[in-house]
C-alpha cells in the first residue's frame, strides 16, 4: 500500500520528470522501506519523503530546463553513463505555493493511512510494479552497467516541432527494416512488423507528437508484441553519430573514479553467526577496473563454512565478473555461458582460484524482482549447474542483449540479437525471470538462507 501512495504523488510531478526518474525514485523508495519497517521507521521514511516532495515538486515546475540530449550508444557499445547539469534558477511564486499546498495534503493523507490497522505494517517492496509511467512510457529496462547505456530515458528529452507523416513513415519503415534484419526471434520480429504497421493504418500514430513521444509510443507497440524490455527505440534532440562513438580518457577516467569511490558497488562483506559468509554487491562491475576489490572481498569469506550472495538489489554489468566470481566455487574450469557471445574460452570459469577454499561450500543466492540481467546470468547458471541454492523473489527476467542501430539523425533502436540458451536447460530467463529455489519475500530472503545454511552445516 505504501508503495501505491508514493507511486501516486509521483504522478504529480511533470511527465518528463517521471520518465526520466521515476523508476528510479521508486527503487529507491523500495530499497528503503525494505530496511526501515514498523511504524516509526516508516512514518520517519515518510516525513523525509514528504519534506523532499515540499521542496522538489515546485523546483520541478518552476525551473526552465533544458532538453536532454539523447543515448549515443546501445547494447555492446562502450561508454559509460551521462549526467546532465539542469541551470539553477529560482522557482516561481505559484509552484512554490502550489507544491506546499499538495505537500500538506499528501502528509495528512499518509497519516491517515499510516494509522489505518494494516497499511503501513510490511511496507516492503512490490517487485517489478511501475505506476508513475503515462501509456506511452513503458517500464524500462534497467541499466546493468557501462555497456547497457543507451538509456531509454532519454526518449524523455523534449522537441519544439511535432513529427511530421514522412517523418513518422521513415522511423517506422526504418523499425521494421532492423526488426527484421537483427531481432533475435524472426517471427516475433514479423510479428511486430505487422503490429507497427495496423497502428499506422489505423491512426494510431498520428496523433500530433514530438520525437520523444513517437520513440515512447513504438516502443510500446513493439513491447506489447515481444514482451521484450531490451528492445527500444530511442529519441535524441541531438543528432546522432553515425557509428557508437568511443568514450573519451577523460569520461572513462571520470566513470573508473565513480565506480572506485563506490567500492565498485561492493555494500557488505561479513562473517555471521554460525560461520556463514555474506557479501552484498549491487552490480558486476568491469573487472578491468575492479578485480581487486572482488578478490579482496572473496578472500574475506575464504574462510567460512557457507556463502550467502545478496543480489536482491544487483541490476547486472558485465559477463566477465560473472565468470570471475563463479570461479571461486569451482575446483575445476566450468562452462557458464555468456548470453552476449558465442561459446569461446571466456565461456569457462578460470578455475581452480589459487588459495581459494569455497569449491566445496554450500552457496545460497538472494534473489528478487530486483535482481536483473548479469545477476541472473550469474543465478541461472549456478542453479542449472546444481552449485547454489536461490532464495527469495523470481528475478526480472533480462536475457537478451541489445545492440545499437541508427535509423536516422535523430531516431535509433537498441534490438536483442543474441538468445542466451542453457545447455541444460535448453532454455533462458527472458521475461520470465529466474525461479527462485526456496520462495520468499526479498526483505525475509536472508533470514531463510541463514536457516537453510545452518541446517545444511549441521546435517554435516
Amino acid at each position: 500500500m505504501s508503495e501505491k501512495i508514493y507511486a501516486w504523488m509521483l504522478l504529480l510531478y511533470p511527465a518528463s520528470f517521471r520518465e526520466a526518474h521515476g523508476e528510479e525514485a521508486l527503487q529507491l523508495f523500495r530499497d528503503r522501506a525494505r530496511h526501515e519497517r514498523g511504524f516509526l521507521p516508516t512514518f520517519g521514511l515518510w516525513v523525509d519523503l514528504l519534506v523532499d516532495f515540499a521542496i522538489s515538486l515546485p523546483r520541478e515546475y518552476g525551473y526552465d530546463r533544458p532538453a536532454l540530449a539523447g543515448a549515443g550508444a546501445y547494447g555492446r557499445s562502450h561508454g559509460v553513463p551521462s549526467f546532465f547539469i539542469l541551470r539553477e534558477k529560482l522557482p516561481r511564486v505559484d509552484a512554490l505555493f502550489s507544491g506546499s499546498v499538495i505537500s500538506l495534503a499528501a502528509l495528512a493523507a499518509v497519516w491517515i493511512l499510516l494509522g489505518y490497522p494494516g497499511n503501513y505494517a510490511g511496507a516492503g517492496i512490490a517487485s517489478g510494479q511501475s505506476m508513475g509511467s503515462s501509456p506511452y512510457a513503458p517500464r524500462e529496462a534497467p541499466r546493468t552497467g557501462p555497456e547497457d547505456i543507451a538509456s531509454a530515458n532519454s526518449n524523455s528529452a523534449p522537441a519544439d516541432w511535432s513529427l511530421n507523416a514522412a517523418e513518422r513513415q521513415r522511423v517506422i519503415e526504418g523499425a521494421i527494416a532492423n526488426l527484421k534484419a537483427h531481432y533475435v526471434d524472426r517471427d516475433v520480429a514479423q510479428e511486430m512488423a505487422e503490429a507497427l504497421r495496423k497502428h499506422q493504418q489505423r491512426g494510431d500514430d498520428d496523433l500530433p507528437m514530438d520525437g520523444g513521444a513517437f520513440a515512447r509510443l513504438l516502443t510500446s507497440q513493439m513491447r506489447d508484441v515481444a514482451h521484450d524490455m531490451h528492445l527500444v527505440m530511442v529519441y535524441s534532440r541531438e543528432p546522432l553519430p553515425d557509428h557508437p562513438v568511443e568514450a573519451t580518457p577523460e569520461v572513462l577516467a571520470r566513470y573508473r573514479a565513480e565506480l572506485q569511490q563506490d567500492n565498485c558497488t561492493f555494500k557488505s562483506v561479513e562473517i555471521l553467526p554460525g560461520n556463514i559468509g555474506y557479501l552484498k554487491f549491487d552490480s558486476f562491475p568491469d573487472p578491468s577496473i575492479c578485480r581487486s576489490t572482488a578478490a579482496a572481498a572473496m578472500a574475506s569469506l575464504n574462510r567460512a563454512d557457507a556463502i550467502i550472495f545478496d543480489l536482491r538489489d544487483n541490476r547486472g554489468g558485465e559477463p566477465a565478473m560473472v565468470m570471475l566470481i563463479a570461479a571461486y566455487l569451482f575446483d575445476h574450469p566450468e562452462y557458464m555461458y555468456n548470453p552476449r557471445e558465442n561459446t569461446t574460452e571466456k565461456s569457462w570459469t578460470p578455475s581452480p582460484v589459487p588459495g581459494s577454499k569455497l569449491a566445496d561450500k554450500p552457496v545460497y543466492i538472494l534473489t528478487s524482482g530486483s535482481t536483473y540481467s548479469a545477476a541472473e546470468h550469474f543465478c541461472y547458471d549456478l542453479k542449472m549447474l546444481k552449485r547454489a541454492t536461490l532464495v527469495g523473489e523470481t528475478t526480472g527476467g533480462g536475457a537478451h542483449s541489445g545492440v545499437w542501430h541508427r535509423i536516422d539523425e535523430h531516431f535509433g533502436m537498441g534490438i536483442p540479437e543474441t538468445k542466451a540458451i542453457n545447455p541444460f536447460s535448453k532454455t533462458d530467463w527472458a521475461e520470465v525471470g529466474v525461479e527462485p529455489d526456496v520462495h520468499a519475500k526479498a526483505e525475509d530472503a536472508l533470514e531463510a538462507a541463514t536457516k537453510l545454511a545452518k541446517g545444511r552445516l549441521q546435517e554435516k
